[in-house]
């Protein structure tokens, strides 16, 4: 496959993985990168400038392959800039921003060798990143897991509307799993996909429970709910009692002092990496419809690019059966 995404960041295919916090770490983002597309690993939830480059050179380690580093930086109120320096250091291909003002990270990188990333959620925000100099945006629809815009646009529009807004390339994020995701997206004028969810079910990403993980396989599209909309940072995790509980209390008027233990990384963690649904939380996008085993990344991405050619097929042949009756 040959699109922008793929000649910009020197990759086989234009499938992105998300940055997954408390997840990404080297075993994906390399197993990723391996297959043909870029893995990732995350900044925010490795804690320090030293953890994060002993991160880098492990992937270096089982990967030749180009990979980025996430920041998501709202995470860090302001104080990633001993990560992002450790990120420069090592030369990192390409780093992804995620969740507040890039703005001072474009700053900082200016005249770096770095590939630049940048989820969007809405049309002004993709414009911004591309006149703060993003090489590409990563557009999330409101079926994406983890934290998405407010004004809760699904991908079906979201995607077309930042493809005809920017000149830069849109890779498109939010309920896609699969070949025909990865196809439709393509229909959308998009030229890329980052998939999140997708990844967590799959051997590589080591971190993960296996209850988590089963979860996501057993867990129907209307599985997941939408919490912290209240405090202005919507998120769609797995439905649960305790998601439930978070859910109830935001009606009633909780405030964040209220409930920042209950949406914490702890209680994130609680459940991904122990199990104890009844006292975490998971992230999780209405992809989860669409996932049925847990397979290596290579047998992942083996299996989408079959089934992208397969509907690609289908597709001329329809277009080719309508020339016969004009």
């Amino acid at each position: 496959m040959k699109t922008r995404v793929t000649e910009i960041f020197g990759i086989q295919y234009p499938i992105i993985q998300g940055g997954l916090a408390y997840l990404a770490y080297a075993e994906l983002a390399s197993a990723v990168s391996n297959a043909g597309g870029l893995g990732q690993i995350t900044a925010a939830t490795l804690g320090t400038p030293e953890k994060l480059r002993e991160e880098i050179r492990k992937v270096r380690t089982l990967t030749n392959k180009p990979f980025g580093v996430n920041f998501a930086i709202a995470r860090h109120d302001g104080n990633y800039q001993g990560l992002l320096e450790v990120a420069i250091e090592e030369k990192v291909p390409a780093i992804s921003i995620t969740g507040g003002n890039p703005q001072p990270v474009f700053e900082r990188i200016k005249g770096e060798n770095i590939k630049t990333l940048v989820l969007v959620a809405g049309v002004r925000q993709a414009q911004k990143a591309e006149e703060m100099g993003a090489d590409a945006v990563m557009a999330v629809g409101q079926e994406g897991g983890g934290h998405l815009g407010r004004d809760d646009i699904g991908s079906m529009v979201l995607i077309p509307r930042v493809v005809e807004s920017l000149s830069i390339p849109v890779i498109a994020s939010g309920g896609i799993g699969n070949g025909n995701g990865l196809l439709a997206a393509f229909a959308l004028g998009a030229e890329g996909i980052e998939m999140g969810t997708r990844f967590i079910a799959t051997q590589e990403c080591i971190h993960a429970n296996d209850v988590y993980k089963k979860a996501l396989v057993n867990a129907k599209e209307t599985d997941t709910v939408v919490i912290k909309r209240t405090l202005g940072t919507p998120g769609r995790v797995l439905k649960s009692g305790y998601t439930s509980d978070i859910i109830g209390r935001e009606r009633q008027g909780a405030t964040y002092e209220d409930l920042k233990d209950v949406v914490s990384g702890e209680a994130n963690c609680k459940y991904i990496y122990e199990g104890k649904e009844a006292e975490g939380f998971a992230w999780a996008g209405q992809v989860i419809g669409l996932i049925n085993d847990i397979p290596t990344v290579k047998e992942l991405f083996d299996e989408m690019i079959c089934t992208a050619e397969e509907g690609k097929r289908r597709l001329v042949n329809i277009f080719e059966a309508e020339k016969k009756f004009i």
